[in-house]
């Protein structure tokens, strides 16, 4: 919103000299954030030109520029005309155009001067919007031959008055919430928030000036027969008629010099008072040729499939929600609150002006502006809300603008129909501000912001208030909010600063700290962390080997997803991580280790529906609750990927490609760092080499995930080398089991015994049971158990294998060697008893 400090003048008392930068200062102190300052920085010669001659001339590079001659009064000293080269295309022969002589200054210190270019001496420049700092259009030069005092304009005529560059603008950001701030009025009260100045309501004038709703006014019916969340999409509508208009008179020079500053650009009198009235007031108005509307005017919900051409000539397919303004409830005349029809615009031959001025729901604006792809100054303003009390006022100021400086007549009658809902009272404990901001705001203090605000302030004797919002706020609707508005009013910079005392420790909790310490020691191991978008289809499901009906019957299906092949969420990381695999390896890294901490879907059962409740209010506990149900369980999954060599080659020798082996020590060093015992046994789980893959769980046996060799067919169908291999864990499993406590052991001063044992058992004997059966039957002086050597040959038998173990004990004395043997001896018994193990000889 850009606000032109003269004009706010108007409505609130701006000390003489104050500069646009003391303003945005101001406004900033409110939550009205500064995003420029325009005007002010542009110094003469700035004129009025007319294009005498415009010769195209296309150059080597493809571009064709203009060389012109355009006549500068006497505004350089001699009377000629003045050579210009111009890029732009948008003007022609007889229109009047900006030009800045050498020796003047444009904003941001861009000096002018004589040149040559383009084969030409350009004494000069005609200018843009842009580059004079009033506008954002960066089609072309300004033209001024389309302003309503085009017939006033001379050359040579100074132009830094006439487009306001001797006076200031302030360029704001308005939040969704403050939506009164797109108006003048609201600018204005807020800087009167700021400064203490006197505001003076630009729209109490109008309203009391505004005649009473009567029967001999146009016939208007408000027929929305399938609201939105159960509000009317029009709960008021204002019509006001004026005859006899002159649309060919032309806007007056302060009306159009204000539009200008406040970035729009002057077209014709009814559409200049339409706009001069939003901007003053925040009320969007529509303008209908009356001789066009042969009927009442029917407010109502678009039909399937009905059609209507719009003001940007697109004709436009409407859909059930849409608002639409009709003709007697057929014919459409505009799109409520976004955009008028072409077939009842203002035209040159227009004599009678019909004036809507109405209040419409926010949301139904903003799904049909969005629907339509449609944004525009009105629906910007009402999908905010619009104070639904500035109807009459501001068809009151339209039709006087019409009157006064078209010659028009305005009808008596007055239609006024429909009836906005009050604001909701909130009740407001006194103590509420103070507790939740922290400072102390006295009783006193917070009626007086919340009196200044607009609100009505009732004082329940119990040391609470019933506090009425103004009808301009409709974002007030809880204590919270009002609580907000007394710290923004009494001024954020009175809250103070105060740095918080940390607590003990990292400040971390204990997921958060298993995550790091998890990433860090995979990052430490060479592996590169990566992040997947978690979106996949059955595709990916298919090419992991995965079955996709039992995939997608574990997940949720994403309303609008990214890419219609990819509209689940993921149940592993895998699925997602061999994308990011195989891209990183067509890109030439071939030797690459990956790891991915992310958020997988395991539904239990069907979707359950989340129940939908209005923004801005805290839903009740059994609300809450039924949220939460039905959002599915979201664990924490840990992936690893590894392809081409783990040990890369060099002068030392030739590389490692890696392999199970590799991911186990992975496995078994995440276990170490969080202090879980996991256990290691054969699987046969997809997308895994039912002869490579690994189960890993906790001592009681719960699953943690699996570890293993891609299947060959799953290599093949994700482009990814043979033999890669990775894992997923269950992050989560990991991170309970790590929270118990953990009893350190006494360094022990004596000397380890070690013993060797070499034990015959089936091939298909896992040598984690082997051990273990040994740790199980060595006793409490086992330190350690390792295997060493894997034997199969003509020695042991077919269908058999050798295990060779290294068993360390250690005792808080020097153990003996009969002692040692028993130990040993008993160790194999309860191999021998559980996996049928037999001593090698």
């Amino acid at each position: 919103m850009r606000v032109p400090v003269e004009w706010l003048s108007q409505d609130v008392e701006v000390p003489a000299g104050t500069t646009g930068e003391e303003v945005a200062a101001a406004l900033v102190r409110v939550g009205l954030e500064e995003e420029g300052l325009h005007g002010g920085g542009v110094t003469g010669p700035l004129v009025v030109g007319r294009v005498l001659t415009r010769e195209p001339e296309p150059q080597k590079n493809g571009k064709t520029i203009n060389w012109c001659t355009v006549d500068v009064g006497g505004a350089n000293g001699t009377g000629e005309p003045q050579g210009i080269v111009c890029g732009a295309h948008n003007f022609d022969v007889g229109d009047l155009v900006v030009v800045i002589l050498p020796g003047g200054v444009l904003p941001g210190g861009f000096e002018i001067s004589a040149r040559k270019t383009y084969g030409h001496v350009s004494a000069g420049m005609i200018c843009s919007a842009v580059e004079l700092g009033i506008g954002d259009d960066h089609d072309g030069i300004l033209v001024l031959t389309g302003r309503p005092d085009a017939d006033e304009l001379t050359p040579g005529q100074d132009a830094i008055p006439l487009l306001g560059l001797d006076r200031e603008t302030v360029e704001i950001n308005v939040t969704p919430d403050r939506g009164y701030c797109f108006s003048m009025r609201g600018v204005a009260r807020e800087y009167s928030h700021a400064t203490g100045a006197r505001f003076t309501d630009p729209a109490a004038g109008p309203a009391g000036r505004a005649p009473a709703a009567n029967d001999a006014g146009h016939p208007v019916r408000l027929e929305d027969e399938a609201p939105i969340r159960g509000r009317a999409g029009c709960d008021r509508y204002v019509a006001r008629v004026v005859r006899g208009v002159d649309v060919s008179a032309p806007t007056p020079a302060w009306m159009a010099t204000r539009l200008t500053e406040a970035g729009m650009r002057p077209i014709s009198l009814p559409v200049d008072v339409t706009n001069y009235v939003m901007l003053a007031l925040g009320q969007p108005l529509h303008a209908f040729d009356l001789g066009t509307v042969d009927g009442p005017i029917v407010v109502r919900r678009a039909r399937a499939d009905e059609r209507i051409t719009t003001l940007d000539d697109v004709e436009r397919t409407l859909s059930a929600e849409d608002l639409v303004i009709t003709e007697g409830g057929e014919r459409p005349l505009a799109i409520a609150g976004v955009m008028g029809g072409a077939d009842s615009e203002i035209g040159p031959d227009t004599r009678d002006v019909l004036i809507e001025a109405a209040h419409f729901d926010p949301v139904s604006i903003a799904r049909s502006a969005r629907r339509h792809r449609l944004p525009s100054e009105a629906s910007r303003r009402f999908e905010r809300g619009v104070d639904p009390q500035l109807p009459p006022a501001a068809a009151q100021l339209a039709v006087e603008l019409l009157t006064e400086h078209g010659g028009g007549t305005a009808d008596p009658g007055v239609t006024d129909v429909g009836t906005p809902a009050a604001p909701a009272v909130i009740e407001l404990p006194l103590d509420m501000p103070s507790r939740i901001v922290g400072v102390d705001y006295p009783a006193a203090s917070v009626e007086r912001v919340l009196t200044a605000i607009g609100a009505t302030v009732e004082d329940r004797g119990d040391g609470s208030l019933r506090v009425t919002p103004p009808t301009w706020r409709p974002d007030l609707t809880t204590g919270e909010d009002l609580v907000e508005e007394v710290a923004r009013i009494e001024g954020y910079d009175a809250i103070p600063s105060l740095l918080p005392t940390p607590p003990g420790g990292s400040g971390l909790t204990h997921r958060q700290r298993v995550r790091r310490i998890v990433a860090d020691l995979l990052a430490a191991q060479g592996l590169s962390e990566v992040w997947a978008a978690p979106f996949v289809g059955d595709a990916q499901h298919a090419a992991l080997g995965l079955d996709p009906a039992a995939e997608a019957a574990a997940t949720v299906r994403v309303a609008n997803p990214l890419s219609a092949e990819q509209p689940l969420l993921r149940t592993r990381v895998l699925t997602t991580m061999v994308e990011a695999l195989r891209r990183n390896i067509a890109r030439g890294t071939t030797d690459l280790g990956l790891f991915e901490i992310g958020l997988v879907v395991q539904l239990d059962g069907d979707q359950r529906p989340a129940p939908t409740v209005d923004v801005g209010v805290r839903p009740g506990d059994d609300v809450l609750a039924a949220i939460h149900s039905a959002v599915p369980h979201q664990p924490r999954h840990l992936g690893l990927l590894l392809a081409g060599d783990r040990d890369r080659a060099g002068w030392w020798g030739p590389g490692r490609p890696a392999d199970l082996g590799d991911v186990l020590e992975l496995v078994d060093a995440v276990g170490e760092a969080l202090a879980v015992e996991l256990t290691v046994s054969a699987a046969d789980a997809a997308p895994f080499h039912p002869g490579r893959c690994a189960r890993i769980a906790l001592a009681d046996g719960t699953l943690v995930g699996h570890v293993g060799e891609l299947h060959p067919k799953v290599t093949a169908s994700t482009g990814l080398p043979a033999r890669t291999v990775g894992g997923e864990l269950d992050l989560d499993v990991l991170t309970t089991a790590s929270g118990q406590p953990v009893r350190a052991r006494t360094l022990s001063t004596h000397p380890p015994a070690r013993t060797d044992v070499a034990l015959v058992v089936g091939e298909d004997v896992a040598a984690a049971a082997v051990e273990a059966a040994l740790r199980q039957g060595a006793g409490d002086l086992l330190e350690d158990v390792a295997l060493f050597d894997v034997y199969r040959g003509d020695q042991v038998g077919p269908g058999q294998k050798s295990l060779a173990y290294r068993l360390t004990f250690r005792a808080d004395r020097t153990l003996k060697t009969e002692e040692v043997s028993d130990l040993r001896d008993a160790a194999v018994a309860r191999a021998a008893a559980a996996v049928g193990a037999q001593q090698r000889a």
